[in-house]
């Protein structure tokens, strides 16, 4: 019998406005990866404007979910979410140990400034305005293991996916 193929988990992470779904989106794009966004998860459940922890808990329990289907089938994953607590990320790296497979992390972040000029724009799926940015500003949980940090702007979504495509290469 063949080794079955390993899947990998890419969690990309960091507060409203940063930029974390539209790389996330081309990282997928790039890898050829399943895609899992929060903000579409919390739509399909019908879960709108439901946000206490116990509410996000169940989102992000509904991804990891989908995250074990497919990791089923050796396929990488980018779940893209706040994953501001360290029980989120908990949740995924026990997927991963559960499928023997690798986690990567990769924070995403940017200036308040181009978080402001984001969040007053309107975004088709996310709920997030500029004092939820703050709020999980204050509770957003360091990192305390290896992850990538990349740093947003108005234009450099191609050297962000050369950052991660190039980080990413040791997990392969």
């Amino acid at each position: 019998m063949g080794k079955q193929k390993s899947g990998l988990v890419i969690i990309v992470s960091g507060l409203p406005g940063s930029g974390k779904s539209y790389f996330a989106h081309r990282l997928a794009e790039v890898l050829k990866a399943v895609y899992l966004n929060s903000d579409k998860i919390r739509i399909s459940l019908q879960a709108r404007g439901k946000y206490t922890l116990d509410d996000k808990m169940y989102i992000y329990q509904a991804m990891s979910k989908l995250t074990e289907r497919h990791l089923s089938r050796g396929e990488t994953v980018i779940a893209d979410a706040t994953f501001y607590h360290h029980a989120m990320r908990d949740l995924f790296s026990g997927i991963a140990l559960k499928h023997n497979c690798r986690i990567v992390f990769i924070l995403v972040i940017a200036s308040e400034e181009l978080v402001r000029e984001r969040l007053a724009m309107p975004r088709a799926e996310s709920e997030a305005d500029l004092g939820v940015y703050q709020s999980m500003k204050g509770l957003f949980e360091p990192y305390l293991n290896e992850h990538l940090i990349l740093h947003s702007g108005t234009d450099n979504i191609s050297e962000m996916l050369t950052l991660a495509t190039s980080y990413l290469r040791q997990y392969e």
